[in-house]
C-alpha cells in the first residue's frame, strides 16, 4: 500500500471534514421539515413543509383568501410542527328583507348562523325563510319578513231599531211616533298585521257598546170608528187633507147656465151640497167620504166624491157649496175625509 504524503493526507482530512459537515447540515435541514394539519371547508389534509409562516405554507399551496374567508391564525404566524390550521371559505347568498335584496357573503351554511354572522335580529312575530336550522347551498336566498302588530279601536253605528204597534186609540190610516229613534254606538277593536309595511290582514279581537241604540216607536192608528158631529162614521180609511169650495158660479167652474155640462158633476150627476170633487187616483169617483171640520166649525158631513177639478191633485178636495158667499167663507182649510165602509 502507498503511503500518502503530508500536504496528501492533510487534504483527504479536510474533505472528510466537509463531508461530515455537510451531511450534519443535510440532516438538521431535513430534520427542521413541520408536518401541518390544513383543514379547509372541513377537508382535512397533513402537509410536511418547510415554510417558515403561515402566508408562506399559503403560497406554497396556492390557497387564495377572499376577505370574508376565515384562517384560524392570522398570515404572518409562525408555523410550528403539528400546528392545525382551519381555513372556512365565504359562500355567496342573496338576503331579500321585503322588497330590499342584496348579495352577502357568510363562512357558514346554516341559516342561523349566517343571520348570526350578520348581526340580523328577528323580532318575535318576524319568520324566516328557509328555516333557521336548514342548510344553504352557494347562491341560495334567505327571505326575512318583519312583521308588526297594532291594536286600532274604531267606532262604529249601532242603526236603531222601528218598532210599529197597533193602536186602537188612533184612527185608521194614521200613524203617531211615541218615541223618537236614536243609534247607539259601539267600539270594536282590531288588530292589524303588517308584513314588510303592507297591512296583509285586519282581525276583530273584541268589541263593547258603549252606548245602546233607541227603538224608534210608532203606533198605527186601527180605530174604525170616528166620532163626528153627525154621530159615530166607521170608516175604512182616513187622510188629512187640503178642502177649498166651489159652487155653480162661473168664477169656480169657468161655464155660464145654459152651457153644455153646467151644473153638472164630472159623474153626469147634478152639481149639489154632499157632491165633492177629488183627485180618483187618490179617491175613486164615487167613493162615499165624510168630511170633518179640524178647526172647530161644522163639519162639511156625508158626501160622495162625483166631480173633479183642475187643480184638485193629490190631497186636495173641493166642496160644493150654493152660493158664493159660502165659498168665500170657507175659504181653504184641513179637513178630515173618511173613506166610509
Amino acid at each position: 500500500m502507498e503511503e500518502l504524503s503530508p500536504n496528501k493526507a492533510n487534504r483527504f482530512k479536510i474533505l472528510t471534514v466537509l463531508a461530515i459537515a455537510a451531511s450534519l447540515s443535510l440532516g438538521a435541514y431535513m430534520n427542521s421539515a413541520k408536518n401541518i394539519i390544513l383543514e379547509v371547508d372541513g377537508k382535512t389534509e397533513e402537509i410536511s413543509t418547510y415554510a417558515e409562516t403561515v402566508e408562506d405554507l399559503l403560497d406554497e399551496e396556492e390557497i387564495l383568501l377572499d376577505k370574508f374567508d376565515y384562517i384560524s391564525f392570522t398570515l404572518d404566524t409562525k408555523l410550528e410542527d403539528n400546528m392545525k390550521i382551519t381555513i372556512k371559505k365565504a359562500k355567496l347568498y342573496t338576503l331579500a328583507i321585503g322588497d330590499v335584496m342584496e348579495e352577502i357573503n357568510s363562512i357558514y351554511t346554516r341559516v342561523g348562523d349566517v343571520v348570526n354572522d350578520l348581526n340580523i335580529s328577528l323580532g318575535e312575530l318576524d319568520y324566516i325563510e328557509p328555516a333557521l336550522d336548514e342548510k344553504l347551498s352557494y347562491g341560495d336566498e334567505i327571505k326575512i319578513t318583519r312583521v308588526q302588530e297594532e291594536v286600532e279601536e274604531v267606532e262604529e253605528v249601532i242603526p236603531h231599531e222601528s218598532i210599529v204597534q197597533k193602536s186602537d186609540k188612533l184612527d185608521n190610516g194614521t200613524t203617531k211616533v211615541i218615541q223618537e229613534g236614536e243609534d247607539g254606538v259601539k267600539i270594536k277593536k282590531l288588530k292589524k298585521v303588517f308584513e314588510n309595511g303592507q297591512l296583509v290582514e285586519k282581525i276583530l279581537i273584541g268589541e263593547e257598546i258603549v252606548k245602546e241604540a233607541i227603538p224608534k216607536i210608532t203606533e198605527k192608528g186601527t180605530k174604525a170608528v170616528a166620532k163626528t158631529s153627525r154621530g159615530n162614521v166607521r170608516y175604512k180609511s182616513v187622510f188629512t187633507m187640503t178642502a177649498t169650495a166651489y159652487d155653480n158660479s162661473y168664477a169656480s167652474t169657468g161655464k155660464r147656465p145654459g152651457e153644455k155640462y153646467w151644473g153638472l158633476t164630472a159623474m153626469g150627476t147634478k152639481a149639489r151640497v154632499g157632491a165633492v170633487a177629488v183627485d180618483p187616483r187618490v179617491i175613486p169617483l164615487g167613493t162615499k167620504l165624510y168630511v170633518e171640520s179640524l178647526d172647530g166649525t161644522k163639519d162639511y158631513g156625508f158626501c160622495v166624491a162625483e166631480d173633479t177639478g183642475g187643480a184638485i191633485k193629490g190631497s186636495k178636495i173641493d166642496l160644493f157649496f150654493n152660493t158664493a158667499g159660502e165659498v168665500k167663507r170657507f175659504g181653504r182649510r184641513k179637513v178630515k175625509v173618511y173613506i166610509l165602509d
